[in-house]
C-alpha cells in the first residue's frame, strides 16, 4: 500500500475521532457506525487512500473532504465546533513530528539526565550478560525449554544411525 500524504493522515484521524466519539454516521444522515472495520473503510474513502478506487476518484474524494473540513461541515465540527476539529486535524500530524512547536526543544539539563539514565541502563544490561538484541523480545522459560529440546533432538538425529526404510524392513520379513 502506498504511503499516505499529510492531508490523508489528518482526514483519517478526524474520521476515526468521529467514530470513537459516536459521531460517525453512514452517508452522513444514516445510523451510527458501530463496526471499527467499517469506520476504517469510510476513513480511507474520505481521505482518498483506498485501494478499491482509481487514483482519479481518490483525488476527487480528498478534495471534496478537505472542502467540507474548511467549511466546518463535518460531524466533528458540528458537534464540537470547528476549532476542536482543527485541533484534531493538525494535532494528529504535529504529535508525530519530532521537535514540533507544541513540544518545544529539550533543555540541556533534561538531555544530560536522560543520557545518564540511558548509559546506566546499558551498563546494567552488559553486566547481566544478556545475549538478546536491543529490540528483540525476551523468550519465556517455556520457549527456552522447547528450543533446548528441539536442538537436542536435532543433535541426536545427526549422531544416530540411519533407520531402515519401511519398504526394506517389510521385504526382509517376507524372505524369512
Amino acid at each position: 500500500m502506498a504511503k499516505q500524504s499529510k492531508a490523508q493522515k489528518e482526514t483519517v484521524a478526524r474520521v476515526m475521532h468521529e467514530f470513537k466519539h459516536g459521531e460517525l454516521k453512514i452517508r452522513g444522515t444514516g445510523p451510527k457506525v458501530k463496526n471499527p472495520k467499517q469506520a476504517i473503510a469510510i476513513a480511507l474513502h474520505e481521505a482518498g487512500a483506498t485501494n478499491q478506487e482509481s487514483p482519479e476518484k481518490n483525488k476527487a474524494s480528498l478534495r471534496r473532504t478537505k472542502a467540507k473540513e474548511r467549511k466546518g461541515e463535518t460531524a466533528q465540527a458540528e458537534k464540537e465546533g470547528k476549532k476542536a476539529q482543527d485541533r484534531t486535524v493538525t494535532g494528529a500530524t504535529a504529535r508525530k513530528r519530532v521537535g514540533s512547536k507544541k513540544g518545544g526543544s529539550k533543555s540541556a539539563a533534561s538531555t544530560a539526565s536522560s543520557a545518564k539514565t540511558s548509559s546506566a541502563k546499558k551498563g546494567s544490561a552488559t553486566k547481566k550478560g544478556s545475549a538478546t538484541k536491543k529490540g528483540a523480545p525476551r523468550k519465556s522459560a517455556a520457549t527456552k525449554a522447547t528450543t533446548k529440546r528441539s536442538t537436542a533432538r536435532k543433535g541426536a538425529a545427526k549422531t544416530a544411525k540411519p533407520r531402515k526404510s519401511a519398504a526394506k524392513s517389510s521385504s526382509s520379513r517376507a524372505r524369512k
